[in-house]
């Protein structure tokens, strides 16, 4: 009991009207938040909300040859669905997709390799892994340029020795997109590794130590605790690797040159919109195709968040 019941009063009805109805004022350490977060949140408004914006506001235009642009609603939508070149260059992209997932196996597989006790060189094999990845895009290019090519090329000498015939593997369509496509596992596969080395560190041994008491192989010790405990970095990495593939441009423009007759079997989305916008002077239809391409990447985000649910265990 209060020796100063009004006091005490005082204090309960303040608290009352507190929680009633009056907001609290915001702390210093929320307003020091703010101000952190605000050089970032105006960077993503300024570099990638407006031109969002813009992209899709030009996408109901057509541009003229001097400049300038009149409003033509959604013809441009229109060219992109009628166009066989988009639905064309839609399907390499997912080929470019699909086969730059399997690098996502491969480095999980090499990240536990050099996980394992006692191995030594490691920060060596990580190195050498991660080299391709920052490596430029343009050395990357005409390095492997160099090795498809059908006349002096690396991989036919070799594969010439072993009694395989010798193929111009950026020049036919049949196996231009494939081998493009082997090159970019090549060079993100360093990227994955790094982020599934530093995964499976996260994962504690004790588990792995009471699996090896119990018996469990160092096979089922992988696809029992390893892969799982794994899942949530698996399914970060996953989403990075399907975004990337689906924006692939500079590494196809660099190896296909422009009388190579498969260029038209290799182009991917964003190189048919780099044509439309930088070649033929169409920019409203490359703003149309651009502004599907993000539809389709977030349609894919969103149904991989859906179905993560099913595999991915946290904890």
């Amino acid at each position: 009991m209060s020796v100063f019941p009004a006091t005490a009063a005082a204090k309960a009805k303040g608290r009352g009207a507190t929680a009633a109805g009056s907001r609290p004022r915001p702390r210093k350490n929320q307003r020091a938040a703010y101000l952190f977060i605000a050089p970032l949140g105006i960077g993503f408004a300024v570099f990638y909300f407006w031109p969002l914006l813009q992209t899709f506001a030009f996408s109901f235009t057509e541009f003229g040859a001097f400049g300038g642009h009149t409003f033509i609603g959604g013809d441009n939508y229109a060219r992109v669905i009628k166009d066989v070149t988009v639905w064309q260059a839609l399907g390499n992209t997912l080929i470019y997709s699909a086969i730059g997932l399997t690098a996502l196996p491969i480095a999980i597989v090499v990240a536990s390799l050099l996980n394992r006790r006692g191995l030594r060189g490691v920060a060596l094999y990580r190195a050498l892994y991660f080299v391709p990845f920052v490596t430029l895009p343009v050395a990357v290019g005409l390095v492997w340029n160099w090795l498809y090519n059908g006349d002096y090329g690396l991989l036919n000498e070799v594969l010439g020795r072993l009694g395989v015939d010798r193929n111009h593997w950026v020049s036919d369509p049949s196996t231009a997109v494939y081998a493009i496509g082997a090159v970019m596992v090549w060079s993100t596969t360093g990227y994955y590794l790094i982020i599934f080395m530093a995964g499976i560190k996260g994962i504690p041994r004790d588990y792995h130590e009471a699996a090896e008491l119990d018996g469990a192989g160092a096979l089922r010790r992988f696809f029992t605790i390893t892969l799982p405990l794994l899942s949530p970095t698996l399914f970060f990495a996953s989403i990075i690797c399907m975004i990337n593939s689906l924006q692939t441009f500079d590494l196809i423009y660099i190896m296909m040159a422009e009388k190579n007759p498969a260029i038209g079997d290799t182009q991917s989305i964003v190189g048919l919109f780099y044509k439309w916008a930088f070649i033929e002077n169409a920019q409203g239809a490359a703003a149309a195709l651009a502004f599907l391409l993000m539809l389709l990447i977030a349609a894919l985000t969103f149904l991989q968040f859906r179905l993560q649910k099913r595999w991915v265990h946290y904890g």
